[in-house]
């Protein structure tokens, strides 16, 4: 899992983030007001805004009234401690359930809880995968509350928080009047992850042990990794000339990765389709440079990273079960 170097915590107890992270500082919706025609002068430093725009609010942290969104009517603030209410209830229901992180990105306009789940997802003999829920929510408009189950390969560290095609690994709740309500009921991601647990060893030891050829995993990686949807969708007769060079680079250092990374050489990864899928997730976790850690995170956990990963996820079930065929490598 991406890890951020500012602003998060270790948490051994939800206690002892009470006083150590900053996320759960409340959050407040105010109106938002715009000049009349008298008043629209931007040199005019005695300019009153007076009016009120009816269906649009900020969200402001309440310890320092920054900034942190706008917002619209129906838009509700759910609070961080709520929030983590939920890991509360689920913590105490378990005792092999450990808090893990929490912290919150920019100015406290995203905030994230995880915590570690007993047991592994077993790829052969000794290939361990750690499992954990994800919590986050934003207090900017930009998404909903989501918990997710989170899988994290431990020798690399890759997140394959991978969705199966007929079961979602993540629960969204929209932040309206009821969102608080919904959270309540939200425990049955718990159930989820279990079933998700079993469902994915099966898959990642099957993809284990089917073969792959280099210049398979290398067709795979650039479908997975194109830019966009048009370009999987090309004529086998275009050439990958045609692709722009930031493209070209970054299958080039995705193969790299694929064929170079001692996490790579393992029996379950080496020459396998499990290793042509960590191949794209280690990528983005090991390889890929980010601006900083919090950019770093947001791919991975929600952004371009995730979305990548998901598509390398797609094609290895699809080559599973066509094999090579839906390639086009001719």
């Amino acid at each position: 899992m991406a890890r951020v170097r500012t602003n998060y915590q270790r948490l051994p107890d939800k206690r002892e983030s009470d006083h150590t992270c900053r996320v759960r500082l409340p959050g407040r919706k105010r109106p938002l007001f715009t000049y009349d025609a008298n008043n629209n002068f931007w040199d005019n430093s005695e300019a009153i805004s007076d009016i009120e725009l009816s269906n649009h609010f900020a969200t402001v942290r309440a310890d320092t009234d920054q900034v942190l969104g706008v917002v619209g009517n129906d838009y509700e603030i759910v609070q961080n401690i709520n929030a983590f209410s939920f890991f509360d209830e689920i913590v105490a229901s378990r005792k092999d359930i450990l808090y893990e992180t929490a912290g919150a990105l920019g100015k406290g306009e995203r905030i994230f809880i995880t915590a570690k789940l007993p047991d592994y997802i077993k790829v052969g003999r000794d290939d361990l995968i750690e499992q954990y829920l994800f919590l986050t929510t934003s207090h900017d408009g930009s998404g909903s509350i989501t918990i997710a189950f989170t899988p994290v390969r431990i020798v690399c560290q890759n997140t394959l928080n991978a969705a199966l095609k007929n079961s979602s690994n993540s629960i969204r709740i929209r932040h309206t009047a009821s969102a608080a309500e919904k959270l309540k009921g939200a425990q049955q991601i718990l159930g989820r992850s279990m079933q998700l647990s079993v469902e994915l060893e099966a898959v990642f030891n099957h993809w284990a042990r089917v073969k792959i050829t280099d210049r398979e995993v290398k067709r795979l990686i650039e479908l997975a990794m194109a830019p966009g949807k048009e370009v999987p969708q090309k004529p086998k007769s275009e050439k990958q000339e045609e692709y722009s060079s930031i493209f070209n680079n970054t299958v080039s250092s995705v193969m790299e990765y694929a064929l170079t990374s001692p996490t790579q050489q393992e029996v379950t990864t080496k020459g396998t389709l499990f290793g042509a899928y960590n191949a794209v997730t280690g990528y983005f976790q090991n390889v890929k440079n980010y601006k900083d850690g919090e950019a770093k995170f947001k791919s991975i956990m929600y952004g371009a990273g995730m979305q990548k990963s998901q598509t390398a996820f797609d094609l290895c079930a699809d080559f599973a079960k066509h094999g090579s065929s839906f390639l086009r490598l001719n």
